[in-house]
């Protein structure tokens, strides 16, 4: 590591940092239903929550306008308190949004006029800049797909809104880790293809993960390792839709019945990418990449079963979540290691 970048490295795994926050944020305000508290967009004024009573009250009037309230709250007792519980979440998560955007920015234009970036470095970081606009703009897409008639937000919105999350998170890392290791090394070709295509089926499977959230598919076939007695894909995920592809992107049962599956291929290249490497020879933070992941691909595996098992309580939910972002990180690092 080049003294002159530390500033730069630690200003990128702090939005690393950030950006995690702010998926584990993203995680309550789905989990406790608040994401459809703000119903409008406003860059300034929403800042800060309402400050008055009376403008709390106004705020209330307003949600009170749109289906979240019409369709279920309303038959709810539902209370300004409980209106200020869900907000809260929701205006948090954009807030450390926000937060995200001034990190990002400030410092890179500091960096650029103080000619810290090499060109190799700015183009990355301009690729950053336009992914966090563009995850903005998906956040605000999704939250509208659930103001018009359904009080529900697209789970294929959800989904794409949270891959983006792990995906611009992923990159960051891979920026600072080249900032991190300057020297390259010749990659190990075999173990770098592998590492490859389990990433893939990572996403893919964080993209279901997505689905399995938005159509609270986690609710049903509460059972392991059959989908119920007997079955190892139930029959209603051929009732459910007309067609495959529907029964896959859009039936619960059928995108709980991918998800799970899914688990098992990731596991599985997972650990044929750690007995592969058993045949090279490996420097130590190869080895500790491969090493990382086995444990954590299995931590997260039970975790998904007991998620699934108790009926997605909040606590295990979330600690999905988590750990499904742990497990990204180590695979980019270990990618990373193997292929420079």
């Amino acid at each position: 590591m080049k003294k002159e970048n530390k500033s730069i490295i630690l200003w990128l795994l702090t939005g690393c940092v950030l950006v995690f926050v702010m998926v584990i944020v993203g995680g309550i305000t789905r989990l406790t239903n608040s994401g459809l508290s703000m119903t409008d967009w406003h860059l300034v004024t929403d800042t800060f929550p309402p400050l008055t009573e009376a403008k709390w009250q106004e705020t209330f009037e307003q949600y009170k306008q749109f289906p979240e309230y019409l369709k279920i709250n309303i038959h709810n007792d539902f209370t300004l308190s409980d209106y200020k519980f869900i907000y809260f979440w929701e205006w948090f998560h954009r807030f450390i949004g926000r937060i995200i955007g001034l990190v990002f920015i400030v410092p890179f234009f500091y960096f650029l006029a103080r000619k810290k970036l090499d060109k190799s470095t700015i183009k990355k970081c301009i690729i950053l800049l336009g992914m966090g606009g563009f995850q903005g703009f998906l956040g605000w897409f999704m939250v509208k797909s659930g103001l018009i008639d359904n009080p529900d937000v697209s789970h294929f919105r959800l989904s794409l809104h949270l891959t983006f999350a792990f995906i611009t998170f992923a990159y960051t890392l891979w920026v600072a880790l080249d900032l991190i290791y300057p020297n390259r090394a010749a990659a190990i070709l075999p173990l770098k293809k592998i590492a490859r295509i389990a990433l893939v089926f990572l996403i893919i499977q964080i993209i279901y993960g997505g689905f399995v959230a938005g159509l609270n598919a986690g609710l049903i076939h509460n059972h392991w390792p059959l989908m119920s007695d007997g079955q190892w894909m139930h029959e209603s995920v051929i009732l459910e839709k007309n067609s495959w592809f529907l029964r896959f992107t859009e039936g619960k049962s059928g995108v709980q019945f991918v998800h799970r599956t899914m688990a098992y291929v990731v596991v599985g290249l997972i650990l044929f990418l750690y007995f592969k490497s058993r045949k090279h020879l490996l420097s130590k933070q190869q080895q500790n990449g491969l090493n990382a992941l086995v444990v954590i691909v299995f931590l997260q595996f039970t975790l998904g079963v007991f998620t699934l098992l108790y009926g997605v309580p909040m606590w295990l939910g979330l600690t999905h979540q988590v750990v499904a972002f742990l497990l990204l990180a180590t695979m980019t690092f270990t990618l990373h290691r193997l292929s420079k």
